[in-house]
Parts: structure tokens; sequence; C-alpha cells
């Protein structure tokens, strides 16, 4: 898996590629977070459309992370999802959890309304 971040202002965008599934790919991604928490950053999104599969793993790292992220005053958004990440979440309830968007484009210009 690889892990990219771009800025958008104060929107924090980290791209991912590959499958999320167990380590090192979650403990990576979590540390990528968790450093750009303490750089100040509280608004994020993760753009999915690179990732093919996730696991119970992966959706545990989405969790523990979107909850450290509010608990700093932020929020942190998913862009992009796969049609087979997009079924795992409806299945888990976990789309009740998430805002999604369809493009990091909107993703990030929901932080603006």
């Amino acid at each position: 898996m690889t892990i990219k971040e771009k800025m958008h202002g104060d929107v924090a965008v980290i791209s991912l590629k590959g499958n999320l599934m167990g380590e090192p790919h979650t403990t990576e991604l979590r540390d990528k977070i968790y450093g750009l928490l303490q750089e100040g950053f509280k608004k994020m999104v993760l753009d999915l459309k690179g990732v093919r599969w996730i696991n119970s793993s992966g959706l545990g790292t989405l969790i523990a992370s979107l909850t450290s992220v509010k608990n700093k005053g932020g929020d942190l958004r998913l862009a992009a999802l796969t049609d087979k990440v997009e079924s795992v979440l409806v299945v888990t309830q976990l789309v009740k959890v998430f805002k999604e968007y369809e493009t990091v484009e909107r993703a990030v210009a929901s932080y603006k309304q």
C-alpha cells in the first residue's frame, strides 16, 4: 500500500493505493493521521479510489482514525470509494458513521460549507 498526502488549504487529503488489510499498512495510516493531528490539521479526507479491498483490520483503523480526529475537534471524510469498499461499509452499517463523497474535490469543498 502507498500513502500520499496533499494539502488543499487547511484540508489534508490522504490518498491510499492498494489493500487496507492489516499490518503494516494500518499502522502506517494511523501514524500518518496522528502526525497530521499533531501538526494541527483537523480537516481530513481519505481518498479511497485506489483501495481495492478492505478487511476488518482496515475498518478498525478507519474507525479509530475518525475517533481520534473527532476527539481533537475535527472530522475525517471519505471520498471516491470503490464498489467493493462501499459494499463493505454498507454491510457493516458504517455508511451511517462516515461522511462519504463521490470525489475528493466534493469532500474538500464540504468543509467550506
